[in-house]
């Protein structure tokens, strides 16, 4: 009889946080420059902003991970390469060997303060998940993301997510109500603040 350990927590993160990466990746390469001045459901963004947000934290984290003492990048000084998606790929390449190399062992550096590794892939998990949606919901495009990794989104987002980071110029929007049965991703983008009716249109 064969048993299977089960997956730690990081290692259940980075398995999901690797194939929405590999899609954020093929949406960039789909989105052409066209679309840069469409709208999006992060209303402070068009699309060529949200192309710089993704781009530029994914290379912030990447650079933590890989740095002896965990200290992120500046994301606002991130030059996007293009449209981005081989920048997300060789980022994405380089979270998996840090963590590989035991980066999880020692805090992520963001502004000075020190961060669980693990939480930190949470966030990502997170954040690439609901911007990956905002930019394909922006451009006409579908967006997959797997029900156990949006799941795991949601719990860490309503612990995370506290009425001090809501509201007009913070960093996430008031949560939109979404029926409790609603599909995984309907209530991770409402509870980050976003219509999952939205369209550009």
């Amino acid at each position: 009889m064969t048993t299977t350990t089960p997956a730690s927590q990081p290692q259940r993160l980075l398995d999901r946080l690797t194939p929405v990466l590999d899609e954020l990746a093929a949406l960039l390469d789909a989105i052409g420059t066209e679309h840069d001045d469409a709208p999006t459901p992060c209303h402070e963004y068009r699309v060529r902003d949200l192309r710089q947000h993704v781009v530029g934290w994914l290379t912030s984290f990447a650079d933590g991970f890989d740095s002896a003492d965990g200290t992120c990048s500046d994301a606002d000084a991130v030059v996007v390469d293009g449209n981005g998606a081989a920048q997300v790929r060789e980022r994405a390449v380089r979270i998996r060997a840090a963590v590989a190399g035991g980066a999880l062992e020692r805090p992520v550096v963001i502004g000075g303060a020190g961060l669980p590794g693990e939480v930190a892939l949470g966030m990502m998990l997170g954040e690439y998940q609901v911007h990956g949606w905002d930019l394909a919901r922006a451009t006409g495009r579908t967006w997959d993301a797997d029900d156990e990794g949006l799941e795991m989104s949601i719990a860490l987002f309503e612990q995370m997510l506290t009425p001090e980071m809501r509201g007009e110029g913070r960093s996430f929007g008031e949560a939109v109500p979404v029926p409790a049965d609603a599909p995984a991703l309907d209530r991770l983008v409402g509870l980050t603040g976003r219509d999952p009716a939205w369209s550009a249109n």
